[in-house]
């Protein structure tokens, strides 16, 4: 007979948890302070939203904070309707879309001579392109206007032959105006590429064009994405040029087809309530569809190096 020894019996151990970090009252009131300023820009939002529900007889008789007797979705069809807003949105695609890619193409052009090549002057080139977003636009109002009108066009691209009332000038004056940021912003994020990477494409023979189409652009896709969210915002929402450089009704962009909205002796605050989230919904959904890489465009470069 022989004995054998006793098996161990085999019992399960958790991995130790990490510890906890300490909460610090900075931290605290950092997160406080952030809540209150997302609560502050989703509180007008907010009440748009649930003006746009209630009749307007309601909110007249028990204040827009009451509490609500009827909620409807009438406001937004008829506010899609009065207002024309397939029309203006169109109008705003053909003044937008062109805009936004002239703009990235453009500036990634600058951005990879200024932070890829070896020219001179660059730093001064990318101070400079810096400096004009510092320039108010309301100061060029005047001016531009008086350019505008002197500056032929073909009856094709303008129906007033002329820059002014017509979708060129618009996209024109946009890029004009984002440009330097744009540059700016894509020329830093290429220095946070290692360079090794362009000299080994310039050992290969690989060219100017093919270093910057194939192999620099293709790493830089989140700080274009995220450049493509802010700039589609930014000329989605634009209603100052339109309103100066524009006269024709019918090419007016979708912030102007508000108006439309409002009577000559009353205006319907809730119908307008409507046709302001209907206005903002095109940028809440590019926001939400780009928003992952739009966040890693802002803090992709800021982890290397």
């Amino acid at each position: 007979m022989t004995l054998t020894a006793p098996v161990p019996a085999r019992t399960s151990r958790r991995p130790a948890a990490p510890p906890r970090r300490p909460v610090r009252p900075l931290r605290v009131l950092l997160h406080v302070f952030l809540a209150m300023v997302a609560l502050g820009w989703l509180t007008p939002l907010a009440l748009a939203v649930y003006a746009s529900l209630r009749p307007y007889d309601e909110t007249a008789r028990l204040g827009y904070l009451s509490l609500p007797e009827h909620l409807t979705l009438d406001y937004y069809g008829e506010a899609w309707s009065q207002a024309e807003l397939p029309r203006y949105y169109l109008n705003t695609l053909v003044i937008v879309v062109p805009g936004v890619l002239i703009t990235l193409m453009l500036a990634s052009f600058t951005a990879f001579a200024i932070a890829r090549l070896r020219i001179p002057g660059r730093r001064t080139l990318l101070i400079v392109f810096t400096a004009g977003n510092l320039l108010p636009p309301q100061v060029l109002l005047t001016p531009l206007y008086t350019l505008y009108t002197m500056i032929p066009l073909p009856a094709w691209l303008s129906d007033s032959q002329a820059l002014y009332d017509s979708y060129l000038g618009l996209i024109l004056i946009h890029v004009a105006f984002q440009f330097g940021f744009c540059v700016f912003v894509i020329a830093n994020f290429m220095r946070t590429i290692p360079e090794e990477i362009n000299e080994a494409a310039l050992v290969d023979g690989a060219g100017v064009w093919r270093r910057y189409w194939q192999l620099t652009l293709p790493l830089c896709r989140p700080v274009l994405a995220a450049l493509s969210t802010l700039q589609f915002t930014w000329m989605y929402n634009d209603f100052l040029w339109a309103l100066v450089l524009m006269s024709s009704g019918d090419k007016l962009p979708v912030t102007s087809a508000l108006n439309n909205l409002r009577g000559q002796f009353f205006t319907d605050y809730n119908l307008l309530a409507a046709g302001s989230v209907l206005v903002a919904l095109p940028t809440l959904i590019v926001f939400q569809l780009l928003h992952k890489q739009f966040v890693a465009g802002l803090t992709l470069g800021s982890t290397k190096g």
